[in-house]
Order: structure tokens, then C-alpha cells, then sequence
């Protein structure tokens, strides 16, 4: 008899243990699973990579007046190449293809440069300006403040303020910039297709 109630109290210690045990696993799963939940920059960054692969196209929406190179052509960013650190993102203006988005993961947050090049490959004079992520923003939206690379580069771009937003389900991007505080720029695209990533990556 003694030996049944033993048996017996070790299975409820046994079985108490088991329960605390699975519940701290649920806990930790718990607090692991939201991982980016009080970072937006890293959970915008992820959103990014998992568009690899996809391209947009769409058209200047501001200034509407039209005074601009912009105008009037067909703009087309393709998520190319998507790595844990960086995302690079062609960017076409009809014809030219000079231009290219790069965001990059860095300890001071999110950052955004624009790689402009020649035809054979070269830096043009005005290159890799860009801005760095400030604490707001989402995991769908983020906005870039000139960095110091571009202050000393354009002096006037100084207060430039570069806004990439993503409507939720990912099928619309927003291009935006701001200078003084005021609208600059703004472009409006649509998800088309699913295109090839560069392979490298």
C-alpha cells in the first residue's frame, strides 16, 4: 500500500512537472514569437525581404504640374537581391537604369542610399545619398533622414526626408520626399509580377 501511494505521489509530482515545464515553453514561445514587435525598423527591414523577388511599376504622382524628369514614364522598382543585412532594389526611369535603392541594416538603424551609375558600370559624381531611419514608423512604412554623406554632398538636400511605405497585403509602394518639411516628390506604384532575384543571393 505504502508502495502504490508512493508510486502515486511521484506520478503527480511527475505530472505537476510536466505541466510547469510546458508552460514555460509556452512562455518563452510566447515572448520569442513577436520578435520585431518593439522594433519597426527591423520588422520593416524583414517585411522588405520577404517582397524579393517582386517587381512594381507605377508613375510620378507629385509634383502634378508635371515639372519634372520624371514625368510622364514608366517607373519600375524590382526587389532584386535581398540579404540578412541589405536589400537592393533597381530602380528604372523609362529608359534609364542608372539608379538603384539600397537599404541596408546598420547600428544606427535602417539605411537608405541611392547608388547612381553610369552606363559602364562608374559612381556618378552624386552618389549614395540617402538617409538613416528615425525610432518611428512600421513594419510597413519607414521614413529616412538625410545623413551626414549627403549634407556635405547636396548641401540643399540637407533636410531631405525619404519615405518608402507598403500598402498591407504588400501589392502597392510609395515613394515619397519631403524637403523643409514640404512635398518634393512622391510616385505611386503597383505590384505587376513576381521577377527573378539575382541568383548570388
Amino acid at each position: 500500500m505504502k508502495t502504490i501511494n508512493a508510486l502515486s505521489g511521484w506520478c503527480s509530482h511527475a505530472a505537476i512537472r510536466s505541466r510547469l515545464l510546458a508552460m514555460t515553453a509556452m512562455s518563452v514561445i510566447t515572448v520569442a514569437a513577436p520578435v520585431f514587435a518593439n522594433d519597426p525598423a527591423e520588422a520593416y527591414f524583414e517585411t522588405l525581404r520577404q517582397l524579393c523577388g517582386a517587381r512594381f511599376e507605377g508613375e510620378m504622382t507629385f509634383p502634378a504640374e508635371g515639372q519634372d524628369a520624371f514625368a510622364g514614364k514608366l517607373l519600375v522598382a524590382e526587389f532584386k537581391s535581398c540579404t540578412p543585412d541589405e536589400v537592393r532594389i533597381p530602380f528604372a526611369v523609362g529608359e534609364d537604369t542608372s539608379r538603384t535603392w539600397i537599404i541596408s541594416r546598420t547600428a544606427d538603424g535602417l539605411h537608405l542610399q541611392h547608388d547612381h551609375r553610369h552606363p559602364d558600370g562608374t559612381e556618378d559624381d552624386v552618389n549614395m545619398y540617402g538617409g538613416l531611419s528615425d525610432t518611428g514608423g512600421s513594419a510597413s512604412s519607414q521614413s529616412f533622414k538625410a545623413d551626414a554623406h549627403t549634407r556635405q554632398l547636396i548641401p540643399e538636400a540637407a533636410t531631405n526626408v525619404w519615405t518608402i511605405s507598403l500598402t498591407d497585403n504588400g501589392d502597392g509602394l510609395v515613394y515619397a520626399l519631403q524637403r523643409h518639411e514640404k512635398p518634393r516628390f512622391e510616385a505611386q506604384l503597383k505590384r505587376v509580377a513576381t521577377a527573378d532575384p539575382d541568383p548570388r543571393h
